[in-house]
């Protein structure tokens, strides 16, 4: 019989997003292959969503494009839906954060919950209280809390058909992300400069003070160039034609998913080692793991040295959406067992 998992989406963005949503995007890539594997699978998403799962909405669009929305009352009813439907499913798989885990003690089945990173450390006691009731994954063995216990660690995986490889290397450097001063765009702006090479800035405005006095008084349309919000129909064109992309971030990275996006397409990552970094690229094999921007400017100068190959390999071995749905279904079948 097959297992029948209700996969629980944020609603912010759509699943699978437009452009931005990193959350939404996992999602997404993990329940087409669940569905793919024969799975039982019921996608609670936005009424917009894509999917070959069954679909259940009750937020018709996105939260964070229709302004008309109360994000709060479309998060309480989209998350109540699926408790009081569980009857229906032999296991819930959250990826909500944590207010799904104050509804997981009134219900008779199990619940996964992926930690997506923590946004806050004031949310922890939510996962405390729940810790060894509720099942906890985590996304790098980085972004573990000593805290918590899990039942494992299993990295994202993307769709490697998506993203062409480039065997080819550009001359520019990328940034690909959200515009806030923790991503690193004004260091990004600053290695390219020192390693007189032209930048491509790709990605939602987040901040707009930062944007605003960090950012834009650079961009020229030259040296520093800002593209804006990038779809699934251009990224892996942005992706595969640089020279390198720069993650020069000042928090702890969770995973990453656009430096596996990266790599499938032949471009090496240069990155400041913080939270999962260290997990994803290899050093001087599919990218330069660094500590300050004299650094990051020294890895410009070698990154032609790297194999682009290599780095298209390593995503085909370690980040598919393939392998990621297969080490989900391992844990569904640990947990339906106990």
């Amino acid at each position: 019989m097959s297992i029948r998992v209700a996969v629980l989406s944020p609603i912010s963005w759509r699943t699978p997003p437009r452009h931005y949503g990193p959350w939404e995007a996992v999602v997404s890539l993990l329940t087409e292959e669940l569905v793919r594997a024969g799975l039982d699978v019921t996608l609670f998403a936005t009424g917009d969503s894509q999917t070959r799962a069954k679909l259940v909405s009750v937020c018709p669009t996105p939260y964070s494009e229709d302004p008309s929305i109360n994000a709060k009352v479309a998060e309480c009813l989209h998350i109540s839906e699926v408790f009081e439907r569980s009857a229906e499913f032999d296991l819930i798989h959250n990826h909500f954060d944590f207010l799904p885990l104050s509804y997981s003690q009134m219900v008779d089945i199990p619940m996964l919950t992926t930690i997506h990173g923590f946004s806050s450390p004031s949310i922890l006691p939510v996962y405390k209280k729940y810790n060894g009731q509720a099942r906890y994954v985590a996304i790098s063995e980085s972004d573990k809390s000593p805290e918590l216990d899990y039942i494992g660690t299993i990295h994202h995986g993307i769709d490697i058909a998506q993203f062409p490889f480039a065997a080819a290397e550009g001359e520019y450097l990328l940034f690909f992300g959200r515009i806030h001063p923790e991503k690193g765009v004004h260091e990004a702006i600053q290695v390219a400069r020192l390693a007189g090479k032209t930048l491509v800035i790709a990605g939602i405005v987040q901040d707009r003070e930062y944007f605003k006095t960090q950012v834009e008084p650079y961009l020229d349309g030259d040296a520093v160039e800002y593209i804006g919000s990038v779809g699934p129909e251009k990224r892996q064109q942005v992706l595969g034609g640089a020279l390198a992309l720069l993650h020069l971030i000042s928090f702890d990275e969770p995973f990453g998913l656009s430096l596996v996006e990266s790599l499938a397409c032949g471009t090496p990552v240069i990155a400041f080692g913080r939270g999962s970094i260290p997990e994803i690229i290899k050093h001087a094999t599919t990218g330069y793991v660094v500590a300050n921007v004299e650094q990051a400017v020294e890895a410009v100068a070698a990154v032609r040295s790297i194999n682009r190959s290599a780095c298209r390999q390593d995503a085909e071995e370690r980040f598919s959406c393939a392998r990621m749905a297969s080490d989900y279904i391992g844990v569904y079948e640990e947990m339906l067992k106990s």
